[in-house]
């Protein structure tokens, strides 16, 4: 609680000394920032601590967090005096959004810590790798922060997050796995008061717009969809399990045993299986909050099934991730807030340089190259939404200033190239030791997505979403004419181009790669032709998918690109376009649509080998951008529709809400165990170590007073728990979770045999094989406890002979090599 309590003060300070900064940073949102303030301030925070770190400017310890706050103060500070009037009337104008962002960030941050505290768990999936980046960011003296999974080699990860977390958790006194816990907590709190912030601001920019009264207690109301529809409403899969539960669509045959063609022809894993009685409502099959996130189902030509990651936020919390897709949520809506302040004319001005001119401030640039960097270094995937976005924003505001023509094409690279190269110098440091496992497209032949299992991943969405496009159409406003044709041309020709796309890159492999693409067609044991012949009528047998993307796709590009007014020729005046509020929502949707279609058809190489990473980077970005889409239409519909239309559309959205809150609800009593945790609730998991093995716990927090040095323990796969002591202290092991390794750095060269040194190092009799060793990875402490005695036969006597045990504890011993 007091953990809790502490980061809650020190946020809600942050969030207050940097709103002066944002008002200035964001003058045409009707918010001007206040709902970004605690994201920016944040991200300065940890950019400019990481910067003097990075340069041994600053030490990591609390003096260089405080110095690096100090910055964040003064910049603010200066703002306050010059703007000290301006923000005092917005204080007063605004008491009832202030009000209501600070009651929703209250809710959220305690929803999730209450969550998190009833299954503060960390050793399962991915957790403990991400507590140990938090642990040895937390111990790294300087900057880059060693890799404690791989000795001698610093952090090869997007770990911005992680610095941040480390850095909150140093200055508030507390260790890393409550730090993780609360990170999380906090997190979907920012992505809640982000997310309302955008749709308030997009509200307040439709009475704006278009000069109609609209209540404004009406638009703070309706903004709070936001983040209902981003963070916990949630896909149509526990529908389907409540209904496969209470036996629904199944039928005994004369033997008494469950058989139904609808689940079979549904074809989603354990939901295929007949239902166990007695029957119920609630789901409870192991494990059956997972098949959420698992909802696309891909199947080779030869019927070899291959997972497909397609999590949602609220999947992400309910884990208790802390993965830089989580980490980057309330920084990818900072990066639509800085590309909605553009869209509405913020930062106007001009950048000349080498003769070409830039319609931008210098401030607007430097930020927007400040976030859209720091998107990169917290999950690499995002910078380039962030950026399309951005750049688009850049183009409609030009539009709006100066009409359609080509000119908008160079007002594109005018900035998308300086500000992408500004974004990556801002950054540099991180470059210098960042490997990428990304090597480029590979076309996808075999895994177009089922219709069926589209409308499960993204029927919550898209109900909204089509009855947004539906009131576009049938509202006739003469400001937002849809270009038919040019929405069709568009929509059908990008889909050609990847499908032709798709052509060409398999072209181009057949031709640089040959043995290899040969050695797949064989093991199909297929020829070329016979392969596209297979592959095609697939794709159109699965044509649901494409069909509901185009429905979705076309319309929204007719309504982007409608009949603008363009410039009259030969003349002295140009006549302004005029942008509807309705642009930016559209253009968020274009985006999102364009993620989700293009990994029917390519997806991007590493070593999972297919696109289940693709998949899941991009399918998460655009459940960003569709939610807020989808609340955006809700909020518009439920103020403008009349009559039976009204009734008819609440009915229909309160229905979607229902089952797209099923998830969280059964979620949430599933992971707590009913709100009956069976050790209490705690935010900290080592104290569930302390409760399980109390001798290494009691290891682990002495190794926290000793001083640095590499510590040798048992090695093991991924998933598991090898690498716990590295995790738990900070310390570098040799090496941690090999497979996560080679991901991070491209191949498993860096490793070199130290899996097999190690082992040899714990079993061999010979001292002098021990020691060489211990000498050539400059080993300082020996680790044995329950793991590393049943994972190896160990030899221990020659660690007693020579060495000197420093702690013993039960089976728990640790011994230090003298220097």
């Amino acid at each position: 609680m007091t953990s809790f309590i502490t980061w809650y003060i020190l946020i809600i300070i942050l969030g207050w000394l940097t709103f002066p900064l944002t008002y200035f940073l964001f003058p045409k949102l009707s918010d001007r920032g206040y709902t970004l303030a605690r994201t920016v301030g944040l991200l300065i925070w940890g950019y400019a601590f990481w910067l003097l770190a990075s340069f041994s400017i600053a030490q990591n310890d609390i003096g260089g967090i405080l110095f690096a706050l100090a910055i964040l103060i003064s910049l603010s500070t200066y703002l306050l005096i010059t703007n000290y009037q301006l923000l005092i009337e917005f204080i007063k104008e605004n008491k009832l959004l202030i009000i209501t962002t600070e009651i929703l960030f209250l809710i959220a941050f305690a929803f999730l810590a209450f969550l998190r505290a009833a299954n503060s768990e960390l050793q399962s999936t991915e957790k403990p790798m991400e507590l140990m980046f938090i642990n040895s960011i937390m111990r790294s003296e300087t900057f880059p922060p060693q890799d404690v999974w791989l000795s001698g080699y610093a952090i090869s990860y997007y770990y911005f997050g992680y610095v941040m977390t480390a850095m909150l958790a140093k200055l508030s006194g507390i260790n890393g796995s409550t730090a993780h816990n609360l990170m999380t907590s906090l997190i979907f709190a920012l992505g809640a008061i982000g997310s309302y912030g955008i749709l308030y601001n997009l509200l307040s920019g439709i009475g704006n717009r278009e000069s109609r009264v609209v209540n404004r207690k009406s638009q703070i109301v309706n903004a709070l969809l936001a983040p209902l529809f981003l963070l916990l409403i949630s896909n149509f899969e526990t529908l389907l399990e409540v209904l496969h539960r209470r036996g629904i669509f199944w039928t005994k045959d004369v033997n008494g045993v469950f058989t139904s063609s609808f689940w079979t022809w549904l074809d989603m894993k354990e939901l295929s299986q007949p239902p166990i009685e007695p029957l119920g409502f609630i789901p409870d099959r192991y494990l059956w909050w997972w098949r959420a996130s698992r909802v696309i189902q891909d199947y080779d030509i030869a019927g070899g099934f291959r997972e497909v990651i397609d999590e949602f936020p609220f999947f992400s919390f309910l884990l208790g991730d802390l993965h830089p897709h989580v980490l980057a949520i309330p920084f990818g809506l900072l990066a639509i807030s800085v590309a909605l302040n553009i869209f509405l004319g913020g930062w106007r001005g001009k950048l000349e340089a080498y003769g070409v001119q830039l319609h931008l401030n210098l401030t607007g640039f430097l930020f927007s190259a400040l976030v859209l960097g720091g998107l990169a270094f917290l999950n690499t995937w995002d910078i380039l939404v962030g950026a399309a976005l951005i750049c688009s924003a850049y183009i409609f505001s030009r539009v709006d200033s100066d009409g359609w023509s080509w000119k908008r094409l160079e007002d594109l690279f005018i900035l998308a190239l300086p500000l992408g190269l500004f974004s990556l110098l801002l950054y540099f440091p991180f470059y210098l030791g960042f490997s990428s496992q990304a090597g480029g497209l590979l076309p996808n032949f075999m895994y177009p997505t089922r219709g069926m299992h589209l409308w499960v991943m993204w029927g919550t969405l898209l109900i909204p979403i089509f009855s947004y496009l539906i009131y576009l159409i049938r509202r006739r406003n003469p400001t937002l004419q849809p270009n038919w044709k040019l929405g069709l041309y568009l929509g059908i020709g990008f889909t050609l181009f990847l499908f032709a796309l798709t052509f060409l890159i398999g072209w181009i492999g057949s031709i640089v790669e040959k043995d290899f693409v040969n050695f797949q067609l064989a093991s199909f044991n297929m020829t070329a032709s016979q392969f596209i012949a297979a592959t095609s009528l697939r794709r159109l047998t699965y044509i649901g998918s494409l069909i509901t993307l185009l429905a979705v796709f076309i319309p929204t590009l007719s309504f982007l690109f409608n009949k603008f007014r363009y410039p009259i020729p030969d003349s002295q005046t140009t006549k302004r376009t005029s942008l509807s509020p309705h642009h930016f929502p559209l253009l968020l949707l274009t985006l999102g649509t364009i993620l989700i279609l293009a990994p029917e058809f390519v997806y991007l190489r590493d070593q999972f080998g297919y696109r289940i990473n693709t998949v899941f980077k991009f399918y998460y970005q655009a459940w960003m951008l569709w939610s807020i889409v989808a609340s955006f239409g809700v909020a518009v519909l439920l103020q403008n529709l009349e009559k039976i239309s009204n009734i008819i559309f609440r009915i229909l959205i309160g229905i979607v809400i229902f089952c797209g809150l099923l998830y969280p609800t059964f979620g949430i009593l599933t992971k707590t165990n009913n709100f009956n945790p069976p050790f209490g609730y705690s935010l900290n998991d080592f104290d569930r170590v302390k409760r399980e093995n109390p001798d290494e716990a009691a290891a682990v927090e002495f190794l926290l007073t000793v001083p640095h040095g590499v510590i040798a323990e048992a090695i093991g796969d991924g998933y598991s728990g090898y690498g716990r002591i590295s995790m738990l202290t900070g310390l570098q092991t040799v090496l941690g979770w090999p497979g996560h390794e080679a991901q991070w750095r491209g191949s498993f060269e860096p490793q070199g045999s130290r899996r097999d040194d190690i082992q040899r190092l714990y079993t061999t009799s010979r001292w002098e094989e021990a020691q060489a060793i211990i000498t050539q990875y400059n080993i300082r402490y020996i680790y044995i406890s329950l793991l590393e005695r049943a994972s190896m036969p160990i030899n221990e006597e020659k660690f007693y002979v020579y060495l000197t045990p420093i702690f013993q504890q039960g089976n728990t011993v640790i011994f230090e090599v003298p220097k």
